[in-house]
């Protein structure tokens, strides 16, 4: 991986591949393809994108040329809720959730007060979402301060777009991972000072879910979400049924779990809620209407057994949906494989979910869930270049399969449904390439300086 704050300047070339709508909304014409393409980035930003025989002859002289056909290149994918702390506990065997966090997660997490483990769990992680592909992620770091300041601190060498926050917690959990209220306010107010709107980096206040925050800290979140009215908020919502169950002991007052956070304001824009499963129709309602976000889950539900995430009827609503990998419940750190999982889950409630959908909710449907889809998420001018190269054709099975698929929207699924980690070819965050598969170093061999027209395999494709 190559470290810069610093935006680079490539034009890279491919088979462009993003949405300008929803697909489900808007069928196929939401859907933007070049066969032949090339997206110009000039300081870490896109200025143009279109076709290789229009652009190629304008480009400015000894601007590097990354040549990636016939791969496809997207916008790099964006994973809306995961947990930094939790990538040595991914896998853990036989435990619904609330078993789970207290038998694996609470022990793991009391490690990160250790600047040594929090470091070294932020680069691996940030390595593994590069890896498969994905330049945002929105994530949870423990209680102790220092879990943050190391993740942002790894983000920040890597000019990553990235959002983070401290976990807010104070019952129910070791008493090494507890803050108090007070506390829990006064080192996210610090935290936020020191790291929002440095380099690429949001925070996110971060109450790991109402089981776990008392009334008076549950208070303090309010008072935070009201100083910093921009911000994300990322907690959970709704999960399991033991979950539910002991929220509606502890906060009695409420009619239902999703009050609970709205008698504290945490329901509005860029508020991201993880899992939504078990949701009454007057909870999904709620959501839709303060411009939150149901973030769905899918490797994670089935994994911890807590059920099946109802797609249609938070569209139905009208609320924002993102999908994610929730690492450590959650079993893949690739955006694919979790769409494949949430293809499954929905079939199973007879909601098809196809490629066309899938590809944009990993994309331009994930920056709208953060509230970001002025910047992320698709290739168009104004955009920041943050990029995934795949392969279609990574394993001998996907190669095998890919023998017999005639259209775009067949490939696409085929890379859903069999793809993983082994399908990035290359990942690009502000135009630098910091992962590239084989790990040759840059420049590489097909990165040169352009001054003339090329042409090449597949010139001249149209767009569809």
């Amino acid at each position: 991986m190559s470290r810069s704050g610093v935006g680079a300047s490539v034009a890279i070339r491919g088979r462009l591949l993003w949405f300008d709508g929803d697909p489900t909304l808007d069928g196929a014409a939401a859907l933007r393809f070049v066969e032949d393409g090339v997206v110009v980035v000039e300081g870490g930003m896109i200025t143009a994108v279109g076709e290789a025989r229009d652009l190629l002859g304008r480009l400015r002289p000894n601007l590097p040329l990354a040549d990636h056909r016939p791969h496809l290149v997207m916008p790099g994918f964006i994973d809306p809720h995961l947990h930094m702390p939790q990538t040595q506990v991914i896998g853990s065997y036989g435990a619904e959730l609330m078993e789970w966090l207290a038998k694996y997660t609470f022990p793991e997490e009391s490690r990160y007060g250790d600047p040594a483990v929090a470091d070294a769990a932020s680069r691996f992680l940030l390595s593994e979402l590069l890896r498969s592909g994905t330049t945002t992620a929105a994530v949870y770091c423990t209680s102790h301060p220092q879990s943050v300041d190391s993740f942002f601190a790894a983000a920040e060498r890597l000019g990553l777009r990235m959002i983070a926050g401290k976990v807010m917690m104070d019952r129910n959990a070791p008493a090494a991972l507890l803050d108090t209220a007070e506390r829990g306010y006064s080192e996210t107010k610090a935290l936020i000072e020191r790291w929002h709107g440095r380099g690429r980096l949001s925070y996110a206040i971060t109450p790991r879910f109402a089981p776990t925050s008392s009334e008076q800290q549950l208070e303090a979140a309010r008072a935070l979400a009201s100083d910093h009215p921009g911000l994300h908020i990322q907690t959970h919502l709704s999960e399991n049924a033991a979950e539910i169950a002991y929220v509606r002991e502890a906060f009695p007052w409420s009619k239902d779990y999703t009050e609970v956070y709205e008698h504290y304001d945490l329901v509005r824009p860029k508020a991201l809620f993880g899992h939504c499963i078990h949701l009454s129709d007057r909870e999904r309602a709620a959501l839709a209407e303060a411009g939150a976000s149901a973030i769905f889950c899918p490797t994670s539900n089935l994994f911890l057994g807590s059920g099946l995430f109802d797609r249609a009827g938070l569209m139905e609503a009208g609320a924002q949906i993102g999908i994610a990998s929730d690492i450590g419940g959650g079993t893949s750190y690739s955006m694919l494989r979790t769409a494949a999982e949430g293809y499954k889950v929905l079939a199973l409630l007879g909601q098809p979910l196809d490629a066309l959908a899938a590809f944009h909710m990993l994309t331009a449907g994930n920056a709208a869930a953060l509230g970001l889809d002025d910047r992320i998420g698709r290739l168009a001018p104004g955009y920041e270049a943050d990029l995934t190269v795949l392969d279609s054709r990574a394993t001998p099975a996907q190669s095998w399969r890919m023998e017999r698929v005639e259209t775009l929207a067949e490939e696409l699924f085929v890379l859903m449904t069999m793809g993983d980690d082994r399908a990035t070819v290359a990942t690009y965050a502000a135009g630098r390439r910091l992962y590239e598969k084989g790990g040759r170093s840059l420049p590489g061999k097909q990165e040169m300086p352009v001054s003339a027209p090329t042409r090449g395999p597949g010139e001249g494709g149209e767009a569809q």
